[in-house]
């Protein structure tokens, strides 16, 4: 039986036509609502920039390729929610450049990360990832513990971030380098207390702050501004019901 179908696949001209013309809405579908991109990311108050600190800490994350094995994105499923806590917000993400969502996990996503484990463990972590997770396949980080960050380009970071749109205050370069080395020294003194000397502007300084944020908000909090936008309860908990027992077991001396 002759069909409409059967026309189309004859002549390679018309098909190719066809396909460029549904190829075409589907790319339209996909890429329109970019261009409304500031009324369709609903904000999520508390959500602030990264100080100049944690921005270097992102840096060395990204640079020495962490998001290959590390998603930071909790999709809305129970299994997920339940080990993570709270699906990831869009407006979460809001001054990510580039954002590090993904479902490839070679390793836990680390959204809710921040304020999970103490700065110790992180330490330890990073110098010997079995020391913390006996079945992790992670490669020791111990060189950043001695490699300082470049002062010096801390204020041109915070410059690319405006332009790109992040609302930071107006800083100078005195300022910003001195908020970074002020949050790293009391890292760095948080860390003497588990007995562990590390210089206040190295880069695993930097890595730790970055990590401790994630998933960090300025109040209020979460939780907070979820249900008075929703009316009711939130649709699951920000903070895990069922955490990673066999990273949470391991302690930092």
């Amino acid at each position: 039986m002759w069909t409409w179908h059967k026309w189309f696949e004859r002549h390679t001209l018309i098909l190719l036509i066809g396909i460029l013309v549904v190829v075409s809405i589907g790319g339209l579908v996909q890429i329109a609502p970019l261009f409304f991109i500031e009324s369709t990311i609903e904000e999520v108050e508390g959500v602030r920039p990264y100080t100049p600190l944690e921005l270097t800490g992102r840096q060395v994350y990204i640079r020495e390729g962490c998001y290959v094995c590390h998603s930071q994105m909790v999709r809305p499923l129970r299994d997920e929610v339940e080990r993570y806590g709270h699906y990831s917000l869009a407006a979460e993400s809001m001054y990510d450049h580039p954002f590090q969502w993904g479902s490839k996990r070679t390793g836990p996503d680390l959204a809710r990360e921040g304020g999970a484990r103490p700065n110790s463990w992180h330490y330890e972590h990073m110098m010997d990832p079995r020391s913390m997770s006996p079945q992790s396949n992670m490669p020791p980080y111990a060189h950043l513990k001695d490699k300082p960050f470049d002062q010096n380009a801390l204020p041109k970071k915070i410059a690319v971030m405006r332009q790109l749109g992040v609302p930071y205050p107006a800083m100078d370069a005195t300022s910003i380098k001195m908020k970074a080395l002020e949050q790293g020294a009391a890292i760095a003194e948080d860390l003497k207390k588990a007995n562990i000397v590390v210089r206040p502007d190295s880069e695993m300084v930097a890595i730790i702050a970055y990590l401790q944020k994630l998933g960090q908000y300025d109040t209020p909090a979460v939780e907070e501004v979820l249900t008075k936008k929703s009316g009711g309860g939130v649709p699951f908990p920000l903070t895990p019901v069922n955490p990673d027992k066999a990273r949470s077991a391991a302690v930092a001396p």
